[in-house]
């Protein structure tokens, strides 16, 4: 039997759930550690089949008790990376565990605004990077930082440690929410500023004290799904995942749904999405 990981229990995630399931020749696991953006709706009053509004917990709750029915699985876990394994089979990590699949619905809603720190836009592509798989070749024997303060930037720093001569944590202000192990620095003062000229050389603390690094990667909150994304080489543009019209993406076992592809962020558009994405992977993972 074929496997799928569907990362994100949203509307998106939820809908191409229940189509895979009931193909009945495919195992789906939905991977998420929070409900997204519906946690923030207080009422939801344009979405077919409610006399009354519903909040976006309600509607996330029935959704999954509505999955889980199905027999489709959940787990509760924070996805920090995707990559392959030596069968080019794509693999989600999460802070607990690595989970091999035949295919990935990437439906974890839009990624997140970058900080409002003086340079980091200026530098992006020229010391700041969004993935520590993707460019820890270039950062080899070098200083470097990343920016977080969860699992998802332990993770980033862990990958750059094995090649990158020192690895410090800079929190922005932020508690740090994670065990931080003694190979890994750490800098909890706020930025006020990222700082070089062809190229990133310094960060300025909010006490005036400067720390030299030759690179920052960003690494906030959680893996977003650009965040995700890149780390495969999926197409990101805009910050969106660019699928087609099956919402496949540009490695055809990678599949992205929802608010993460752009366009109307609405539940029933994510739905649909969901809807297009599951029967998409159902017929692809026929071939």
């Amino acid at each position: 039997m074929k496997r799928v990981i569907v990362i994100g229990s949203g509307p998106a995630g939820i809908s191409a759930s229940l189509y895979l399931k009931r193909s009945g020749k495919i195992d789906v696991t939905v991977i998420s550690k929070g409900m997204g953006a519906l946690e923030k709706a207080e009422k939801i009053e344009n979405f077919y089949g409610f006399e009354k509004a519903v909040t976006g917990a309600e509607l996330h709750k029935r959704g999954v008790e509505g999955a889980k029915n199905l027999g489709i699985d959940f787990l509760e876990e924070q996805v920090v990376s995707l990559n392959f394994d030596e069968n080019f089979k794509p693999v989600v990590e999460t802070e607990k565990n690595k989970y091999i699949s035949d295919a990935v619905l990437i439906a974890t809603g839009a990624s997140r605004k970058s900080p409002n720190i003086k340079g980091l836009k200026e530098f992006e592509g020229k010391g700041i990077s969004y993935c520590a798989v993707c460019d820890a070749f270039f950062y080899r024997n070098k200083d470097v930082a990343v920016l977080g303060n969860g699992e998802y930037a332990l993770h980033e720093a862990m990958v750059l440690a094995q090649t990158s001569k020192s690895v410090t944590i800079l929190s922005n202000g932020l508690a740090v929410n994670t065990e931080i192990p003694e190979n890994i620095n750490i800098i909890k003062k706020k930025i006020t500023s990222i700082n070089g000229e062809n190229t990133v050389r310094s960060v300025t603390f909010d006490d005036g004290a400067v720390f030299e690094t030759s690179g920052i990667f960003i690494a906030l909150g959680v893996a977003g799904s650009t965040d995700l994304a890149r780390k495969i080489g999926v197409e990101v543009s805009e910050n969106k995942i660019v699928v087609n019209e099956n919402m496949q993406t540009n490695i055809p076992f990678i599949f992205a749904a929802g608010d993460c592809t752009g366009g109307v962020m609405q539940v029933s558009k994510a739905v649909a999405d969901g809807a297009k994405a599951g029967l998409a992977m159902i017929n692809f993972l026929k071939t």
